[in-house]
């Protein structure tokens, strides 16, 4: 793997805390949005037809987007183009498909297909996600835990990957995105993500010999160029799924995006801030 040129930052210019009041000032800022968000809708994020229940239908026309959106008589989520043809991905709500297909055909348009989700099902999708990333969470703090034994170098991992799945969830509100299981799936992506690059960071400084400093920079060197290349990968994808409206895709490549972008400032800010405390102060106390 081919490293990126990293220029080696001037941490001694900084201190512990100024260092750890970027990342915590912006980790606060989106638990403000996820707590205001829930206030306004009652859920933290805002889900999508998965896990709420309702129906795709897909129809042929030669109308626009915006004439398909207007002619239907039930709510409308969402009317996505499939490019590339004369069709379109429309999803409601409303769970009866046969009404909704009824009411396509009215206005004009082919029905391609229909796919119903009821709204039981829906929740129980949507419970089984959260106890999915909850117990990803919890089993990576314990192997954590289990694998540096005390507890500042525990804490500093799990505060970063705690970070990293915070921050993706409060811009889908900002942007607009839907919770969906592209997007569980990239949650569940970046608590992998996010224990990858602070285990390296970690383990250069801990268990490496070499000034800490000098520890730090090996371990950006080869962290940054993973994270960095993960996410431009991650905008290709989203790019080339968007434009092709290939589900899922879309929403699993920009989360992942948002998280690897709060990883680099996690990891290199936050964690390194607790581990500096941690082998200058915490280690002498």
């Amino acid at each position: 793997m081919v490293e990126f040129v990293v220029p080696e930052p001037d941490y001694d210019r900084y201190s512990n805390r100024q260092l750890a009041a970027v990342p915590l000032a912006v980790l606060a800022l989106a638990l403000l949005v996820l707590a205001g968000w829930t206030l306004m809708t009652g859920t933290p994020v805002t889900p999508g037809i998965e896990f709420t229940g309702g129906t795709e239908i897909q129809v042929a026309t030669d109308a626009s987007q915006s004439e398909v959106r207007g002619s239907l008589d039930f709510e409308i989520d969402s009317v996505q183009p499939i490019a590339g043809s004369n069709e379109f991905i429309v999803t409601t709500q409303a769970t009866d498909s046969d009404a909704i297909s009824s009411a396509a055909r009215s206005a004009g348009y082919e029905v391609v297909s229909v796919q119903s989700r009821s709204a039981s099902f829906g929740a129980d999708a949507q419970r089984l996600a959260l106890i999915g990333i909850g117990v990803a969470f919890v089993g990576m703090s314990l192997l954590i835990f289990a694998l540096f034994r005390t507890f500042v170098p525990s804490i500093a991992v799990v505060a970063s990957a705690f970070s990293d799945i915070i921050i993706p969830l409060a811009l889908m509100n900002v942007f607009g995105i839907k919770l969906s299981l592209g997007s569980v799936a990239a949650l569940l992506m970046l608590i992998g993500y996010s224990v990858d690059s602070d285990i390296l960071l970690n383990n250069h400084i801990l268990r490496r010999r070499g000034g800490f400093y000098e520890s730090t920079y090996r371990a950006m060197r080869t962290g940054v160029t993973m994270t960095v290349t993960s996410i431009a990968a991650m905008i290709v994808m989203w790019i080339v799924s968007s434009l092709f409206q290939i589900p899922l895709l879309p929403d699993l490549a920009i989360v992942l995006v948002f998280g690897l972008v709060a990883d680099l400032m996690n990891t290199y800010m936050l964690n390194l801030s607790l581990l500096r405390w941690y082998k200058y102060e915490g280690v002498a106390r």
